[in-house]
């Protein structure tokens, strides 16, 4: 008998930015009422679960991920009912829910730091981070990571904006707080959370070390006793700091501190290595092969994978990775490539119909990143033409306009002037396009998720890297003992001719455009497709 195996290794994930997904109530920001109306969209696409950016009271700094009450629901997005009935119609639809989760800082404007900042002796003081002088750390948002409270004389940490005030992990108070309202969370019905930075709660600021610190698996083990346990919910922690080795130590199948993690190796390789995600380097596709070949195989049997090429903090995929002439067709073989391999897929909201990244003018950006890089930047000398290929490349906001649900005003996400521009492209790249076209990207998303949930061996096969070394196509088979699959992705726009004739048996699952004959190969731009063969290879082996 097969064994069961969890349902979040099967399930698909499409990430929501509240923000931008669809406005309701007529004020150009996107809302809980304005997701409930979609349900049917998400459902169709073949999706399991929905991961919710932060939805929870907040000042806005960071796009509300700068909390300033975790058990209320920010008047921008609805209300708490609204939330409720968001949840219960998500599991009405046979889906589930997951929420941010972020419990690295707060808001400057929580209670608990305006309490904290008034005094040494305040009874929450020791929730945040104090110290007489600070140190050299810098924050992720530019500039020092340290700011002067006049009241008490001291310096707290923040390691992004001014207005997130890190939260201080060592005070075992502070943590029980989190860890009761995450469980009221959970009572609620939410079917897990992604927690945002998770690798810098275990941090010691003083000896300098943040991401992975030697606290983080002691307090990630006592959150998962509190809070995780006996519960049948997905955990995935956003931990960009943390290796491959970790990665895999963390989702242990023994004893998973997490159901998966989002690893980031494969995402810094379009930057110069040690110089910060702006300094621009073109991809190496050896490169990138090289790191997801050592995913599948160090979490492969022992830990689980989650499969992701952008979110709310990543530019578009097919800008990014693809090619813009081929718009479709590099869209489609991303995802290929992408959701061919062993883990959970995640799709962010407009991948599914191949939405691209955006070049506005600097006064149209809206990201606190963005705009602090570029004071920083032209400080330091920097020219502005420099600075904002740079932002065309990487800015948040890239993947943050409005979702394009069709050619009407606004992209019909709203009838006003959304909280930020639209892309200019939404007349000819919508959703109501996509959903016509019978070979658009939406149905192309739409019948890759159909056959990995019905074929045992995405979730199950081993992983071989074919022709590892070529510098422009992506080429893998993954076994089990009886049934394998040949996946290719090229990311060239030139015809290549390549030998794969000893998988002329396996038959084409899917394709981008017209199967290729594997006897004679010669594979076309950015080709992509899923062969298969059924075969008892324990025999051979």
């Amino acid at each position: 008998m097969e064994k069961k195996i969890e349902w979040w290794k099967n399930a698909i994930v499409y990430q929501i930015y509240p923000l931008s997904f669809k406005d309701s109530n007529h004020d150009g920001i996107g809302d809980l009422n304005g997701i409930n109306s979609k349900l049917d969209y998400i459902k169709n696409l073949g999706i399991d679960v929905i991961w919710l950016s932060p939805v929870y009271q907040s000042p806005m700094d960071d796009n509300g991920y700068d909390i300033s009450d975790y058990k209320r629901i920010n008047p921008i997005f609805g209300t708490m009912e609204d939330m409720e009935n968001l949840v219960s119609n998500i599991h009405k639809n046979g889906m589930k829910i997951i929420m941010d989760l972020v419990v690295n800082h707060t808001s400057d404007e929580h209670q608990w730091f305006i309490e904290a900042k008034k005094s040494k002796d305040n009874p929450y003081r020791d929730y945040y981070i104090w110290r007489d002088q600070p140190n050299q750390i810098q924050s992720v948002f530019s500039g020092p990571a340290w700011t002067y409270n006049e009241a008490t004389k001291q310096y707290y940490f923040h390691l992004f904006s001014n207005k997130q005030p890190d939260l201080n992990w060592h005070n075992p108070k502070l943590r029980l707080e989190i860890y009761q309202m995450i469980n009221e969370w959970l009572d609620k019905g939410i079917d897990g959370f992604r927690l945002d930075v998770i690798d810098l709660i275990g941090k010691d600021i003083d000896s300098m070390s943040l991401s992975d610190g030697p606290y983080l698996n002691q307090y990630l083990q006592e959150m998962h006793d509190h809070c995780f346990k006996n519960r049948d919910i997905l955990t995935v922690g956003e931990m960009p700091g943390l290796s491959i080795k970790r990665a895999s130590e963390i989702t242990n199948q023994k004893n998973p501190l997490l159901s998966m993690i989002f690893q980031f190796s494969h995402i810094s390789l379009d930057e110069i290595p040690g110089q910060g995600k702006w300094a621009l380097k073109k991809l190496d596709l050896v490169e990138f092969k090289n790191v997801f070949n050592k995913l599948q195989q160090t979490l492969f049997e022992k830990g689980w994978n989650s499969l992701f090429l952008t979110n709310h903090d990543q530019p578009r995929a097919v800008s990014r990775f693809g090619n813009l002439s081929f718009r479709k067709k590099s869209s489609k073989m991303l995802a290929t490539v992408l959701y061919g391999m062993q883990g959970t897929p995640y799709v962010f909201q407009g991948e599914e119909i191949g939405m691209t990244g955006v070049q506005f003018e600097l006064s149209q950006y809206k990201d606190i990143e963005t705009l602090n890089m570029y004071r920083d930047h032209l400080q330091k000398g920097y020219k502005h033409d420099d600075i904002m290929t740079s932002i065309y490349a990487k800015g948040r906001d890239n993947s943050r306009t409005p979702l394009q649900w069709d050619d009407t005003q606004n992209a019909g996400f709203s009838d006003v002037q959304p909280w930020i521009d639209i892309n200019p492209n939404y007349k000819e790249l919508n959703a109501k396009k996509d959903l016509a076209e019978k070979d658009s990207i939406y149905n192309y998303f739409k019948e890759l998720f159909t056959i990995r949930k019905k074929y045992r061996i995405f979730d199950q096969g081993t992983f071989e890297l074919i022709y590892p070394s070529h510098h422009e196509l992506f080429i893998y088979l993954r076994k089990t003992k009886n049934e394998a699959i040949l996946v290719i992705g090229s990311f060239s726009e030139n015809r290549i001719e390549i030998d794969l004739s000893e998988y002329s048996q396996y038959q084409c699952l899917i394709t981008n455009e017209t199967p290729i004959d594997l006897k004679q190969t010669v594979i076309p731009p950015y080709y992509c497709a899923i062969y298969y063969k059924k075969e008892d290879y324990h025999a051979n082996h």
